[in-house]
């Protein structure tokens, strides 16, 4: 599974800091698939941190980088939640839009505390929700994707032919 992390990190790093569409970026997809595979719940909550501190020091620091940090650890948990059913096309889906979603709740909640340009009452928040759905649409897009790129690769190819990788 270490091959997988690096692979993981780099890949993940690599399509963060080329040009792409906002929010289109496999981290949500790597923290749910870690959670549900890798034997070390250490290593699922810090291959996304490492995949996104990597890229965020490329692209640049922010202040809402402990939020989303936090995010990805807590999807990571989710994936650990997922671990008997990670081979459900159902529950996998399922998970990865809740990722998305927990994703946009928290990351634009903390925009709109954090920030200064929306107001601070419901209006000012919901305003900053409205302004972030099209970012959450590429959210769901790529969490799609790339979890069934990387659940659907691992359990159909992988996991059947390399035997060490069976040991979860």
């Amino acid at each position: 599974m270490n091959w997988l992390a690096f692979l993981f990190v780099a890949a993940g790093v690599l399509l963060r800091v080329i040009p792409h569409p906002w929010n289109f970026a496999p981290v949500g997809a790597i923290a749910l698939f870690g959670g549900a595979h890798f034997e070390r719940k250490w290593m699922a909550i810090a291959i996304p941190l490492a995949t996104m501190f990597i890229g965020d020091c490329f692209i640049g620091l922010h202040s809402l980088m402990p939020v989303i940090y936090a995010t990805y650890a807590l999807i990571a948990v989710l994936g650990m939640l997922l671990r008997e059913k990670r081979t459900s096309f159902a529950f996998v889906g399922g998970a990865s839009l809740l990722s998305s979603t927990i994703f946009y709740l928290t990351t634009n909640f903390a925009m709109w505390q954090m920030g200064t340009t929306y107001a601070h009452d419901a209006a000012g928040l919901l305003q900053c929700y409205v302004a972030a759905i099209p970012y959450f649409g590429n959210t769901i897009a790529s969490d799609l994707l790339f979890t069934g790129i990387f659940f659907s690769v691992y359990g159909g190819l992988i996991a059947h032919r390399l035997p060490a990788a069976q040991r979860h």
